[in-house]
């Protein structure tokens, strides 16, 4: 499976965030709009994952894309910065994915955002505005490419130029955060 280090943050107002991107060097990707559908899953066979890890599956739908995306990722639900290791399959038809996952599995929950994408070497970075909860900032650092260590002082570049260290992490998924609001 792929790896990356993971932080995620909640703001107010992501606006303050612009000046240090440019200060950062960090290219603007994309802008999407995400539909996210978590599904219920237990214990996988044969998965690497230790106790602390739940895994998710979710498949991920983009307004205007007719492809979408399975998602498969083990993530300790702990403050700070934290390891993800996730697998990856692209859908040529998302609707009848998930309508044959909501059957065999049933939905967890549904997390809808805008994410806003911008880079920065092996690093993405989501400024997220998620329907019901609020703004927050994701990293990502994908380890490719590169030593562990590599990445692990880049992903702490980006928190440091972004400021966030001064901002409390989330240790859960949006998911999480959706079904603890309902």
């Amino acid at each position: 499976m792929a790896k990356n280090l993971e932080f995620k943050g909640q703001f107010q107002s992501l606006k303050g965030l612009y000046p240090r991107l440019t200060d950062l060097n960090a290219v603007p990707h994309e802008t999407v709009h995400q539909i996210d559908t978590y599904f219920h899953i237990t214990k996988v066979k044969g998965s690497s994952r230790s106790e602390a890890c739940e895994p998710r599956l979710k498949l991920r739908e983009v307004d205007g894309w007719s492809e979408g995306w399975l998602i498969y990722y083990e993530r300790p639900n702990q403050d700070g910065s934290r390891y993800s290791q996730y697998q990856l399959c692209e859908i040529a038809d998302p609707g009848s994915l998930k309508g044959l996952l909501t059957v065999a599995l049933g939905v967890k929950t549904v997390v809808k955002k805008q994410r806003e994408v911008w880079m920065f070497n092996h690093t993405r970075i989501h400024l997220d505005t998620v329907a019901d909860l609020g703004q927050f900032v994701e990293l990502e650092t994908v380890f490719r490419g590169q030593t562990e260590a590599e990445a692990i002082g880049e992903h702490q570049h980006v928190k440091a130029v972004l400021h966030l260290d001064a901002v409390g992490p989330i240790a859960v998924s949006y998911s999480d955060l959706v079904m603890q609001k309902s």
